[in-house]
């Protein structure tokens, strides 16, 4: 029986919601041989911050430096997330001193762990940034 109305007789009626951006900013929404998929495209590598997304060309993990992860130490996040791809790596000892020395964190996962732990952290209102190696 299905008259248009509510249980409560109120006239029923279609609701589309769009989804143009998380409320918490730029997330990734998948991840595939192509990369991570964002609302802004789908990166091979990429930096994140709380307010956008960029295309990475990334140095060796071994020679990662401040300089290298410039755009997202400009905002001074609580620290950053380093997805070093498809297996976990250790970052450069002076990366992680030199950050640390500017009361920014460190913390090193694969990049599919960093990419579930932004959606998680990001939610959480958490003033993070993160550098994405690629997968492969």
């Amino acid at each position: 029986m299905s008259s248009g109305r509510s249980a409560w007789g109120r006239a029923k009626a279609d609701v589309e919601l769009e989804r143009t951006r998380d409320p918490a900013g730029p997330i990734v929404k998948g991840i595939g041989p192509a990369g991570f998929r964002t609302d802004d495209g789908t990166f091979a590598a990429l930096l994140m911050t709380v307010d956008a997304v960029a295309a990475w060309r990334p140095p060796p993990l071994a020679e990662l430096s401040p300089d290298h992860l410039a755009p997202l130490l400009a905002g001074n996040p609580e620290f950053v997330l380093i997805g070093t791809g498809g297996d976990l790596s250790r970052p450069p000892s002076a990366l992680v001193a030199s950050l640390e020395d500017r009361g920014i964190g460190v913390e090193a996962m694969d990049s599919r762990a960093a990419a579930r732990a932004w959606g998680v952290l990001r939610g959480e209102g958490r003033q993070i940034a993160a550098a994405l190696y690629p997968l492969a």
